[in-house]
């Protein structure tokens, strides 16, 4: 048994770098930039406070880069350096997991235990002295970043740097059904989706080292989500018992902004960036989406989302194209609006109600 799970993994490795590598490959719509101030992997000591709220100094921004991707990858520079054109002096600190940047970082978006990955950003975060010394931080999760560090606010909000906006684009909230739907003759990615719906993606190896599968959920099989599921059941307050804290911590964020792919084809459903529940089985379109604002995870608020939605805090935002195609106008309106100073005003202006 043992064997046979090692080869399994082996074997889906492969499989995962073929169907999910396009996040590596984002922000190709992003025009060329000056080398950004972006700060990776171990953080410089400084003692300097930013963003104090009697000054216009902008809050630092923490980015959390998708499958595949790594923290000095280009287009992570790329957005570094788009923050400090909108927002000059921005103080940007990008994740990285691995012992070094690049291909130990790529490697640890895909295999590794994402509880004590996220237990390893809280301490990062926590020991930069610039990040724990500004009265809050802003945050962008790209694709499975989003997710994971909406788990850093609920887990270490309440001790770690804590955040003032979260915005996450193409994230799976929700979780993914499967990867994406495989043209007949890929079997690389039909094998990737079959290993998803056969009872090893519970086994505790698979929960515990193959990222994906920590957030794969799958509602025709969800007493086994609800027992086996290592990460977003648990962050998604989905089990008998709640988690206080994880409600408290999320809804003290002032804006938690998710943006949705229009043409997303790449996570599957591309709803859960909503955290909309989709029956992939059911034929009549009306009842194959179940929006938020009719889930019981919003009824009950078990993670507190309720109440960020009733002070005007829950932000839907669509836009054109698939899976990280990034355009900047987009990135530009949206890091414009929710990002900068700490006494930086809100507008509701291009709000998008689900």
């Amino acid at each position: 048994m043992y064997t046979s799970t090692i080869v399994t993994a082996a074997l889906l490795a492969p499989a995962l770098s073929f169907v999910i590598l396009p996040d590596a490959h984002v922000f190709s719509h992003l025009p060329e930039r000056i080398p950004s101030p972006i700060r990776v992997s171990e953080p410089a000591g400084h003692d300097s406070r930013v963003g104090d709220d009697s000054d216009d100094t902008p809050l630092p921004v923490v980015i959390w880069h998708g499958l595949g991707d790594s923290a000095d990858a280009d287009g992570i520079k790329d957005v570094a350096a788009l923050l400090d054109e909108i927002h000059p002096g921005t103080y940007v600190q990008a994740i990285s997991l691995g012992k070094s940047t690049g291909s130990a970082d790529r490697s640890a978006s895909f295999f590794g235990n994402v509880t004590e990955q996220i237990e390893q950003v809280c301490e990062q975060l926590a020991k930069d002295n610039i990040l724990r010394t500004a009265p809050a931080i802003d945050a962008v999760g790209f694709s499975q970043g989003g997710q994971f560090l909406r788990g850093y606010i609920e887990r270490c909000g309440h001790w770690a740097p804590r955040v003032r906006s979260l915005v996450t684009f193409g994230s799976q909230h929700n979780g993914i059904s499967e990867f994406q739907d495989c043209k007949l003759s890929d079997w690389v990615c039909h094998s990737a989706n079959a290993l998803l719906k056969s009872s090893t993606v519970w086994s505790n190896f698979i929960q515990s080292r193959l990222v994906p599968a920590q957030y794969y959920r799958n509602i025709d099989d969800f007493e086994n989500y609800l027992e086996h599921s290592n990460f977003l059941a648990d962050i998604n307050n989905e089990r008998p018992h709640k988690n206080a804290t994880y409600k408290k911590n999320l809804a003290e964020l002032e804006n938690f902004v998710m943006v949705l792919f229009k043409d997303d084809q790449t996570v599957v459903p591309k709803e859960s960036g909503w955290f909309a529940e989709v029956n992939r089985t059911e034929t009549d379109e009306a009842k194959r989406v179940t929006k938020l604002r009719d889930r019981t995870i919003y009824e009950e608020d078990w993670i507190g989302l309720k109440q960020l939605d009733q002070k005007g805090a829950l932000v839907f935002e669509q836009v054109k194209g698939e899976h990280m195609q990034l355009d900047d106008k987009d990135l530009r309106r949206i890091f414009g609006k929710y990002f900068g100073p700490a006494k930086a005003s809100k507008s509701d202006e291009w709000r998008f109600e689900l």
